[in-house]
C-alpha cells in the first residue's frame, strides 16, 4: 500500500478530498499531509439545501494533527468556497476540522481530553502549542456544552469554591449532584454567587423553587444566598426533624476539624519545637495513607503527653459518626460534643460549638448521604 493511500485511509477522508503528498522532516520532526480535491468537483451548501455547487474560490489553510509517533503533523488544503444559487457564496463544511479552528476535530478532542485531568498551561507544554490557543478551545466546547445545557430537571446541588492564581482569587462551582456535572462557575464565593445561579438556571430551563437539596461548607454567605435565591432548599431548625434540606458537607466539616487539629499542633510546637517539627503530614493524613515509617513516627509521637495527640485521638473518634445511621449519629455527636468541651483544647472546643451551631444541616447529611466530593471531581457539563 502506498503511504498516501495510508494517509488517505488513516484520515478517513471521503470524496472528493485526496491525500496528494506527503512531506517528512525528521530533523524538524514534523510530517505535513497535503490534500486537494481534483479540478471540476462539485460541493453541498452547507445551508444544506444544495448538493451540488461549483467551487467560487480557495483560500489554502493548515492544521495541526494528532502526532505521527513523536513527530507533530499538520494538514494543508485548499479549502473552497461554493456558489449556492440560493445562498450565494458559501465556505464549504470540512469532515477534519470546524471553521475557524486551526486544530483538527481529532486533535481538539485530545486537548479537551486532557484538560479534564490536568492544567491548561501543562497541556499546553505536552501538545507543544501555545496556551492561548488551547484555552480557545476549551473556551468553544464549553460555551457550545452551554448554549445547550438542559437543567429542567436538576433538584439536587452542590456548592463548593476554589482558588486560581496561587490561591489569590476564588471561583464558586455548582454542580448537579445526580448527573456529577459541572452546571455553572462564576468568580467569587459570597452569596451575590448563588444569585447569579439562580438566573442561569432560568436561562438553561431551570426553576429555583426546585431546588430542594443543597449541599454546601458551612459559608455564611452561601447560605444566605441559598435561603434567598433557592427558597425550597431550607434547613428546618428543630432537633427532632427527620430533614434539612440544606446539607453542610461531609468533607468540609472534617476540614473544619483537621484545621483546630492543626490550630493545636502549632501552639505547641512553640513549646515542643524538636518533637513536633515536620510532623504536621502526620496530623492531618488519614492513617490509611502513611507509609509504614510514617505510621511508626506518628505511632510513636502519639505516646507522648501532647496536646497535639490529644486533639488528634479527638479527631479519629469523631470520624466514626459517618459509619452511624441518624439516630445513632445524634446520640454519639451529643456525648462527642459534651466531651470536647471539656478537653481544654480550645481549638477543638470551637469545632464542637460549631457542630453544634450546625447541627441540623450536618446532621442532613445522613438522610442525604449526598457530598460534594462528587462536585469536586465534575469536570464537564
Amino acid at each position: 500500500m502506498r503511504d498516501l493511500d495510508l494517509f488517505q485511509q488513516a484520515l478517513g477522508l471521503g470524496e472528493p478530498w485526496l491525500v496528494v503528498s506527503s512531506r517528512f522532516d525528521a530533523s524538524a520532526k514534523r510530517l505535513d499531509l497535503q490534500i486537494d480535491f481534483p479540478r471540476g468537483a462539485r460541493f453541498p451548501c452547507p445551508e444544506g439545501d444544495h448538493d451540488d455547487c461549483p467551487v467560487h474560490d480557495t483560500e489554502s489553510k493548515t492544521w495541526r494533527h494528532l502526532d505521527f509517533f513523536q513527530h507533530q503533523a499538520y494538514l494543508e488544503a485548499r479549502v473552497p468556497r461554493i456558489k449556492c444559487p440560493e445562498h450565494g457564496v458559501r465556505q464549504v463544511e470540512l469532515a477534519w476540522a470546524r471553521p475557524g479552528s486551526g486544530f483538527t476535530l481529532l486533535f481538539e478532542a485530545l486537548v479537551m481530553a486532557l484538560c479534564k485531568e490536568m492544567p491548561v498551561a501543562a497541556v499546553a507544554n505536552l501538545v507543544g502549542a501555545h496556551d492561548t490557543r488551547i484555552w480557545r478551545v476549551v473556551h468553544h466546547y464549553v460555551d457550545e456544552a452551554r448554549e445547550n445545557l438542559d437543567l429542567s430537571d436538576l433538584t439536587r446541588a452542590g456548592i463548593d469554591e476554589t482558588s486560581f492564581r496561587r490561591g489569590q482569587d476564588y471561583v464558586s462551582v455548582f454542580a448537579d449532584l445526580d448527573k456529577s456535572r459541572a452546571v455553572f462557575v462564576t468568580e467569587g464565593r459570597d452569596k451575590a454567587t448563588v444569585s447569579r445561579f439562580a438566573a442561569d438556571l432560568k436561562d438553561h430551563g431551570g426553576d429555583p423553587d426546585q431546588i430542594t437539596e443543597i449541599c454546601q461548607d458551612m459559608s455564611q454567605s452561601f447560605l444566605a444566598g441559598v435561603l434567598e435565591n433557592l427558597p425550597e432548599a431550607e434547613i428546618v431548625d428543630d432537633r427532632e426533624s427527620t430533614r434539612g434540606e440544606i446539607i453542610f458537607d461531609r468533607y468540609h466539616v472534617k476540614a473544619q476539624l483537621s484545621k483546630a487539629v492543626d490550630e493545636v499542633r502549632r501552639l505547641e510546637r512553640k513549646e515542643e519545637a524538636v518533637t513536633l517539627k515536620g510532623s504536621r503530614y502526620l496530623w492531618l493524613r488519614n492513617p490509611a495513607n502513611l507509609s509504614q515509617a510514617q505510621r511508626a513516627e506518628l505511632d510513636l509521637l502519639l505516646r507522648k503527653p501532647l496536646k497535639t495527640a490529644r486533639a488528634y485521638q479527638w479527631a479519629q473518634r469523631f470520624d466514626h459518626v459517618f459509619e452511624l445511621d441518624r439516630p445513632d449519629a445524634e446520640e454519639f455527636l451529643r456525648q462527642w460534643i459534651q466531651g470536647a468541651r471539656r478537653s481544654r483544647l480550645r481549638p477543638i472546643k470551637r469545632f464542637a460549638n460549631m457542630v453544634e451551631d450546625h447541627w441540623t444541616g450536618i446532621l442532613a447529611w445522613f438522610d442525604s448521604k449526598i457530598s460534594n466530593e462528587r462536585a469536586s471531581h465534575c469536570t464537564s457539563w
